[in-house]
């Protein structure tokens, strides 16, 4: 029985860690093209229109648009079936053992905000990126851990994983309810009548994906067309694939779990960071880092993060809400909470909703992302290697 729930898990990490390093190398290279010869064809290639649908009944957008609303509903589609089987037969079935990461989380969400609007008061356009240094990356923070092997106890690596899922969960919430645009009740209405016949497939346990993805489609376009960010229909999508304890034989979730999950890991998330990490750094100096924007993201990454993970853990502990994670030790924990400081994927995705009105800040979102999610890489690193030799 531990055997079969565990497998989940194990095959989780080693995905997400092995992802770590291919979204590593997207990030590098965006960074070395803007800042090349190339710089020019890749912002231009990445603003080009491009026409998907038939005749009517399509839409036109930029390729950074089409990465962003189109592919990105692919990965909060797979974010959001990992969560939903954590929470059905996974690390955070079991209260006692989920209530740590989601007081971790829960901090490391609001006390990062915190540090960003401290640094932001005052200023009505900046202080809409309230929400960026609130996210950590899955795959940058595990393929960190994972560099560490053995050295790192399996249960900071539960905590780790299951804390950043609840991170993402969040992050689906604030863009649900924060960075949606002028809501159109017809379209509305046409998400609400997709979503009641999605739930009507799973009542009758249907399990087969095509009717799914079909309802699916048709969903995505009416909340693109909604005001509500389109990647939600992602979300809505996932939530409705059955998925029960009782099946052990077959799992439609799991089933497309992990038939999509190389692509995501693979694919969906480096070419989303590579779209999307470019930033041109000419002219950068440390008056630019010292920006309200690209400071407050940097401080919330920085100190938000461990600050906000490691004293809502404590405190749960000294108070018996919640349990050390097993085989750990304070300073080990501490890396941890560093680490969630790398918030990159999610940070960015964040970033573009929230100024998608003034761009003039975008570059300082890429800049306050890149080197806090770099310090908190570094540092928690180093934190982590000297807990283990003791």
């Amino acid at each position: 029985m531990i055997n079969y729930l565990s497998k989940p898990f194990k095959w989780f990490f080693k995905l997400e860690a092995a992802s770590g390093l291919i979204l590593l190398i997207a990030a590098v290279l965006a960074l070395v093209i803007s800042n090349s010869d190339l710089s020019d064809l890749y912002f231009h290639s990445l603003e080009k229109y491009l026409f998907i649908g038939i005749n009517e009944f399509g839409l036109k957008l930029s390729v950074h648009h089409w990465i962003n609303d189109a592919l990105m509903a692919i990965f909060f589609f797979f974010v959001t079936l990992e969560i939903k089987r954590e929470f059905i037969q996974g690390e955070l079935s079991n209260i006692k053992q989920a209530m740590l990461p989601i007081i971790a989380a829960v901090g490391g969400m609001v006390v990062p905000a915190l540090f960003y609007v401290f640094i932001n008061w005052g200023d009505s356009e900046t202080m809409n990126g309230w929400a960026i240094p609130s996210a950590t990356d899955i795959a940058f923070s595990l393929g960190i851990l994972s560099l560490l092997g053995s050295r790192v106890p399996i249960s900071l690596k539960v905590f780790l994983t299951a804390l950043a899922i609840i991170d993402d969960l969040g992050a689906i919430l604030i863009i649900a309810f924060f960075y949606s645009g002028d809501l159109s009740v017809p379209y509305l209405t046409l998400i609400l009548l997709s979503y009641i016949l999605l739930l009507i497939l799973n009542k009758f346990s249907v399990k087969k994906f095509i009717p799914y993805l079909i309802i699916g489609l048709f969903m995505w376009y009416f909340t693109y067309k909604s005001g509500i960010h389109a990647t939600i229909a992602g979300v809505l999508l996932a939530s409705t694939i059955p998925h029960r304890i009782k099946d052990r034989d077959f799992s439609l979730l799991v089933k497309i779990e992990h038939a999509i999950s190389p692509y995501v890991a693979f694919m969906i998330m480096p070419l989303f960071a590579f779209a999307n990490a470019g930033v041109n750094l000419a002219g950068l100096s440390l008056s630019s880092l010292l920006a309200p924007v690209p400071l407050g993201i940097l401080c919330g990454l920085f100190f938000g993060k461990q600050i906000g993970v490691l004293f809502f853990s404590y405190v749960s502990i000294k108070l018996k809400f919640a349990e050390a994670p097993n085989n750990s030790n304070w300073m080990s924990l501490y890396g941890v909470s560093i680490l969630t400081g790398i918030g990159f994927t999610m940070s960015l995705f964040v970033g573009n909703l929230a100024f998608v009105e003034n761009t003039q800040y975008i570059d300082g979102v890429k800049i306050g992302v890149l080197t806090g999610s770099l310090l908190s890489t570094v540092f928690g690193y180093v934190i982590l290697l000297m807990s283990s030799k003791k």
